[in-house]
């Protein structure tokens, strides 16, 4: 990648909806080459999807909690059965195996703290081989970034 792959980035982190002819004016390029650029970004992976992000309580999404769970063992069939369990969890927005003081770090957003208790009790504890959890509410979000800086 060079400059202008980043360049080209950059921008479409910022506003996936631009056409590229708007893209090649701003990196100096034709249209043909800025289109075969962004192209091969998509081919190698670097650019996995074009997505539109929504602003979460206004489709009434108001609370974000992170849960912390450690496993009772650390074994591969525990692992694996909560991670394909994790993934029919619609509650769950993100999920990620960690090292540290717990094994697996969730972001969960829901409607409000009833929805979230429900969550925890109905679904989450729910999960063969938890040990521990501790759930932290997001009471402000101080940054929130999507876009890699290069």
């Amino acid at each position: 990648m060079d400059h202008i792959d980043k360049d080209i980035l950059m921008q479409l982190q910022q506003n996936a909806k631009l056409q590229t002819k708007e893209i090649a004016n701003s990196v100096n390029l034709s249209l043909t080459p800025t289109y075969e650029r962004i192209k091969k970004l998509e081919q190698k992976g670097i650019i996995t999807s074009y997505v539109a992000l929504v602003d979460r309580a206004k489709v009434g999404k108001h609370i974000m909690a992170y849960c912390q769970i450690s496993l009772a063992q650390h074994s591969k069939t525990l692992a694996d059965n909560f991670r394909i369990r994790i993934q029919d969890m619609d509650e769950v927005m993100e999920c990620y195996k960690v090292s540290g003081t717990y094994d697996f770090l969730l972001k969960v957003v829901v409607e409000n703290v009833a929805e979230l208790h429900k969550f925890i009790n109905d679904k989450l504890s729910t999960v063969d081989g938890i040990s521990t959890m501790q759930n932290a509410l997001v009471l402000e979000e101080v940054k929130v970034e999507t876009a890699y800086n290069f």
